[in-house]
């Protein structure tokens, strides 16, 4: 989201809604983040969010994302199949990659944002609207918020049920990589995590980078707007 803003994109940041759906997968030898250096990883593009991810993650240990990491980019072959036919040393995967992967016995997790610090601290998937839209229609835009917040509370009370839903409404084809990444994602951190400190944290690692020219100040102050987060907590006695 920060780089979205940073770029003049009009979208206002309303909430978190979860931490930890990504995974960091590598083949025998990269155990930590350190061993990516000299290494392939793949990556949608340049700037995609798997990219920026990843090079947070290099940075953060010391790395120089853009000196000591090979990036791959490629959309077919996606990254995940790319590293399953063992032509890169590592890809970031989102739901359901990482089921997939673990199902095939193909690499191993060196980094969980579920478990793993910093990255569980922070919310990695955040909701956000046009920001005309919210400014013209606060109370639609509160009651969408509201009804994902209440859904990511199903999800995290009622895993199996949430699945079904998805399944009966032909969002997913596997309900077994389904439950395993309801079950997995924590759902209930909303109510508990500062979302404005998510967007500083990501910001201020971006800006470092050189990906973003806003400072995290500047970021927060254009492209966020928690008044009806706030409201929704209080509703749902947060």
């Amino acid at each position: 989201m920060a780089s979205v803003i940073d770029s003049g994109g009009a979208v206002t940041v309303l909430s978190g809604v979860h931490v930890g759906c990504f995974e960091l997968f590598g083949k025998e030898g990269i155990n930590g983040i350190a061993d990516l250096k000299g290494r392939t990883v793949g990556v949608a593009a340049l700037g995609s969010s798997d990219h920026l991810f990843v090079s947070v993650m290099a940075a953060h240990i010391g790395l120089d994302p853009v000196k000591d990491i090979h990036w791959v980019t490629s959309l077919s072959p996606t990254p995940a199949e790319l590293f399953a036919d063992g032509k890169i040393d590592a890809c970031l995967g989102l739901p359901p990659v990482p089921q997939e992967l673990r199902a095939r016995h193909l690499g191993h997790v060196v980094v969980n944002s579920a478990m793993d610090l910093p990255w569980s601290q922070y919310f990695c998937c955040m909701l956000a609207g046009n920001r005309e839209f919210v400014r013209n229609h606060p109370v639609a835009t509160k009651r969408v918020l509201r009804a994902v917040l209440k859904a990511a509370d199903i999800c995290a009370s009622q895993p199996a049920a949430a699945v079904q839903r998805l399944v009966d409404g032909r969002f997913v084809t596997s309900y077994d990589y389904a439950l395993q990444t309801i079950r997995d994602v924590p759902y209930d951190k909303w109510r508990e995590y500062d979302a404005e400190d998510t967007m500083r944290f990501y910001a201020l690692r971006l800006h470092e980078l050189g990906f973003v020219k806003s400072t995290p100040q500047k970021i927060i102050a254009d492209g966020t707007d928690w008044r009806f987060l706030n409201e929704v907590k209080r509703e749902l006695k947060a």
